[in-house]
């Protein structure tokens, strides 16, 4: 069983007018909630193996503050470029390079990408959490995907079972 959690970033500042996109940092309400998902990972025993994170600011900056919640081993992190603005089919591809050695994998990325993603691979699941799934996948938004395959290489459209569906809003409201 195969594992992948994929963590849209936190939300970012447009305080500084002229700051090229790849450079915004994280809001306030960022700072917050990366934090609140990194306990939720922790406390929910899915602590990832290996995240791969686009290498833009913000999305650095969601993993650092979600990898302090998460204790020990921390887990090993690849910064790539091209996972920054990337579409799901780009993400996906990445995914299935991924070795099957690394059991639960984290995924950090950006919008649109992360939603189509999230969405094309999840086939089954409680209907709930489907359904809000479909709808948006906001900052901070983590869905929890498992898969009943032996190797990263063999993960397909519908075939991941959404085990977690959460959002910082919803987690405050629980």
């Amino acid at each position: 069983m195969l594992t992948l959690l994929l963590l849209r970033h936190a939300k970012s500042s447009w305080d500084t007018p002229g700051l090229d996109d790849f450079e915004r940092p994280l809001s306030d309400r960022g700072l917050h909630a990366a934090p609140v998902m990194g306990r939720f990972i922790a406390g929910h025993d899915l602590n990832p193996q290996l995240a791969l994170c686009s290498s833009s600011v913000r999305t650095q900056a969601t993993l650092d503050l979600v990898m302090q919640e998460l204790g020990s081993p921390r887990p090993a992190v690849r910064y790539e470029d091209q996972l920054y603005l990337a579409p799901a089919t780009t993400l996906l591809a990445e995914i299935k390079r991924t070795p099957a050695r690394w059991k639960r994998v984290m995924l950090v990325g950006h919008n649109p990408g992360m939603h189509d993603l999230a969405v094309m691979l999840a086939g089954s699941g409680d209907r709930e959490l489907l359904d809000a799934l479909a709808v948006k996948y906001p900052t901070a938004a983590l869905a929890v995907l498992k898969f009943d395959v032996s190797g990263w290489a063999a993960i397909a459209r519908a075939a991941g079972h959404l085990a977690q569906y959460v959002t910082p809003g919803r987690l405050s409201k629980a």
